[in-house]
Parts: C-alpha cells; structure tokens; sequence
C-alpha cells in the first residue's frame, strides 16, 4: 500500500492502515498496536516486551488520531499490554469530539507538568600555543548550543556551566 492510499484509508476509518501507520512509529520502539471497532468504540491495543508509558503513548495515539480525523471515530480506547499477558495493565480512553483548542490546552498542561530535560555536554580541546583561550573555547561551545537549540520550542534555561574548556548547558522544555 501507498502512502497517499494508507492515509486515505484511515481517514476512512480503516482499523489495518491506522495499525499501519501507528507501527511505523511503533516498530523500531519494539511496540506493535493492533486496532479494531468494537461495540462503537475504536480500540487500539499497545503491546511490547515491557509494559507501555501510558502517559507518553497515550499522548501519541490522541494526537496522531486527532491529526488523522477519521470520520467513522468518535470514542478511542487505549490500552498498553505486556507482551503475552492476559490483560492489558492500562487504560485509557478519549472523544475526538473534543475541541482542537482543548487538546493543545491538555497538551501544555502535560507538558509544564512534566517538563523534558535536555543536555547538552560539549567538550573542546586545542592547541594554547595557537592562541585558544578558555574564552574562545566557551564562545564557540554557546554557538554550537545556539545552533542545536535554535530547532527546539519552548526551552527554557535551567543550568550553563563552563569551564576548562568544557561547556555543559542544561536546559529545560
């Protein structure tokens, strides 16, 4: 199947390519969902060796699902299930009803909650009798800081530190 063909499918509100894509995600993470209408609801089931993060899988399916639109979808249940259990640890369900504008608000809210924490360790070492300072060494580690951080949203800083030529800046989303 094809891309475009895929997408149009589970705009239909076909369960195999809405499987489809979530496995593209899902694969490399050694997770597998598996989707299906029942009594009607749409039901994705999440499996992998361990048990899901409900709280980051459960944020992907709503998203990608409120992103897709399907039309035949009102009500999606989530569940996150170990490998070869009986029952699925977790549950979770939503209506995509529900307003775009309340989603990014639910999102924000998620995201001040659990902030994400990224570091950044640069390590330069040169030649002093070339002229390198510790200056030169801190001026070029905050362009490179720049210039890695210039792709993310809403970071905020928490920690920089520099010195002897290492620069570690800590920062916070």
């Amino acid at each position: 199947m094809t891309q475009p063909n895929i997408l149009k499918l589970a705009k239909q509100g076909d369960t195999e390519a809405i499987a489809s894509l979530m496995n593209r995600h899902l694969h490399p993470k050694a997770m597998t969902a598996k989707v299906a209408f029942k009594d009607g609801y749409l039901e994705v089931m999440l499996e992998s060796a361990e048990v899901p993060n409900q709280q980051i899988l459960f944020a992907f399916v709503r998203k990608g699902l409120t992103a897709l639109g399907a039309a035949s979808v009102e009500i999606v249940k989530v569940y996150g299930q170990q490998t070869d259990s009986e029952f699925p640890a977790w549950s979770q369900e939503f209506d995509l009803g529900i307003a775009e504008a309340e989603l990014e608000a639910l999102d924000n809210e998620q995201s001040s909650i659990n902030p994400q924490t990224l570091t950044i360790c640069i390590n330069l070492s040169g030649d002093t009798a070339r002229g390198l300072t510790n200056q030169d060494f801190e001026i070029i580690a905050n362009q490179i800081s720049t210039d890695i951080l210039s792709s993310c949203t809403d970071v905020f800083i928490q920690k920089v530190s520099i010195s002897n030529g290492s620069s570690v800046i800590t920062k916070e989303r």
